[in-house]
């Protein structure tokens, strides 16, 4: 086998159509593109959506919901959680990396200390927000919140 001698498989390469060049070549008159309408004439281009006149789907139904880009979304922990925590893990300290070491947030997660549940445990939190029950709980049992 030479490289002179090399042919494409039979059938594989065609001629390509050969439109609009009169009546004989069996492609004249409309060239293909049926009697007029959008889709005959030049730069037809289908819009996205578009259904042929009729209203689109997407303008028939109504609007919904509102996503608001500002909120800020925060991983509740109660007071009685704390407690639970203090004494499995003897700590006296907990901020976001204490947190994080033991598994109970994730990396960028922002942490909210709410009121529920009675804290006996004396602690230091250092978190991103907390309600006013809760501040006043840990305050009476001799504890500290610093918000980050």
């Amino acid at each position: 086998m030479e490289l002179h001698s090399l042919k494409p498989a039979k059938g594989a390469v065609k001629k390509g159509k050969r439109i609009a060049r009169g009546q004989g070549s069996g492609r004249g008159g409309t060239s293909t593109k049926g009697h007029k309408g959008a889709k005959a004439r030049a730069g037809h281009k289908l819009k996205r959506g578009f259904e042929g006149g009729q209203m689109p789907l997407q303008m028939r139904l109504p609007k919904v919901g509102f996503k608001n880009p500002n909120r800020v979304e925060y991983v509740p922990i109660n007071l009685d959680y704390i407690q639970l925590m203090a004494e499995k893990h003897n700590l006296t300290d907990i901020n976001l990396v204490s947190l994080k070491e033991h598994g109970f947030i994730a990396r960028l997660d922002k942490v909210k200390v709410l009121g529920r549940g009675e804290l006996k445990a004396k602690v230091n939190l250092s978190v991103h927000a907390c309600s006013p029950a809760a501040k006043e709980a840990v305050e009476k049992v001799g504890g500290s919140i610093v918000l980050v």
